[in-house]
Order: C-alpha cells, then sequence, then structure tokens
C-alpha cells in the first residue's frame, strides 16, 4: 500500500519549530476560539513547547495535529485526538483559515486524513463535534461521508445563548 498525505497541490505535515509564529496567529485568533473550549491566549512559550511535543508518539499522546499547506503555505490544521487504539476510534477537527475557505481545500484534507487514520492507524471510526450553527463544518463532514449520530441540546454556551452541538460518525 503506498500512503501519501498529499494530493497534487495540498499537503499534511507534521509542525515545524519555524511555525511557531503562525500557530500563534491561528491560536491566539479569537473567532478561532469558537469550535474549541479555548478561553485564554496561548504564549508563544507555550506553543514552542507543544510544537517541540507534537512530534511524539499518537499512541502516546492520544492526539496528532497536522498542518494544511498548500504552495508551501500553512493554510489550516487538521487534528485527530482522543485517539483509542484499543477500540480503533477517534476525534477529528479541522481548521481552514478564512481566506482559503470554499476552495474544496478542506474536503481535500479531510480525505487524505481519513485515509491516514484508516490506512494506517487501522481506525474504525471517526467522529466530530460541530455547532449547529456552523454550516459549513457540518457541509465538509456530510461530503466526507460523516452520517449525523445525535444531537446535545444546548450543549454550547456562547455569546449568552445556548446552541445545539450534532455528533458525527464515520464508520469505515
Amino acid at each position: 500500500m503506498t500512503l501519501h498525505l498529499k494530493d497534487n497541490e495540498l499537503s499534511l505535515r507534521a509542525l515545524e519549530p519555524s511555525d511557531l509564529h503562525w500557530l500563534y496567529e491561528v491560536e491566539n485568533e479569537t473567532a478561532l476560539w469558537q469550535v474549541s473550549d479555548t478561553i485564554t491566549p496561548f504564549s508563544a512559550a507555550i506553543l514552542s513547547e507543544y510544537i517541540a511535543n507534537a512530534q511524539r508518539d499518537i499512541y502516546a499522546e492520544k492526539q496528532l495535529r497536522l498542518v494544511i499547506q498548500v504552495a508551501n503555505a500553512p493554510i489550516g490544521l487538521v487534528d485527530l485526538f482522543d485517539f483509542n487504539p484499543k477500540h480503533h476510534r477517534a476525534m477529528v477537527g479541522i481548521v481552514i483559515l478564512p481566506h482559503y475557505r470554499n476552495k474544496g481545500f478542506g474536503k481535500r484534507a479531510l480525505r487524505l486524513l481519513l485515509s491516514y487514520a484508516r490506512n494506517v492507524l487501522d481506525c474504525h471510526q471517526l467522529a466530530a463535534t460541530v455547532t449547529e450553527d456552523n454550516t459549513e463544518s457540518r457541509c465538509l463532514f456530510e461530503s466526507a461521508g460523516f452520517k449525523c449520530a445525535g444531537v446535545r441540546e444546548e450543549w454550547i454556551y456562547r455569546e449568552r445563548t445556548y446552541i445545539n452541538e450534532y455528533f458525527y460518525q464515520l464508520i469505515f
């Protein structure tokens, strides 16, 4: 089997020390915090340490973060987290920077990650959670074959209101 973490122009790669400034900007972009549980900024020192430790084995760390790159420019991140090799499953997260959205990059990156999770990590299923109001992400996961397996009602509290969160699964 030949596995490629790239297609004709897009690639998924490990974080490098040279990504520190870019990762600092992404992680501290408050508009992106709504898709995570982030509520405080990250320091450059913390992110530098994270990058240094990100090279560890997914079996030990239970997570893997890859940079989505096009033409040598980072355009987003894709994560496998809560990796459970015993049960052959993991959670998936993806963020594409605003300028690169709606150009098919997310779908292509997700397709590469799915292939890696299935063929290298032997995952039987992947899951993702997406808020009800994030229609772009819901469409992305649905287009990749994920099915909505449930709704957590009023699960996310944001801007003085509660938002439903959808639980998506893809079983290979």
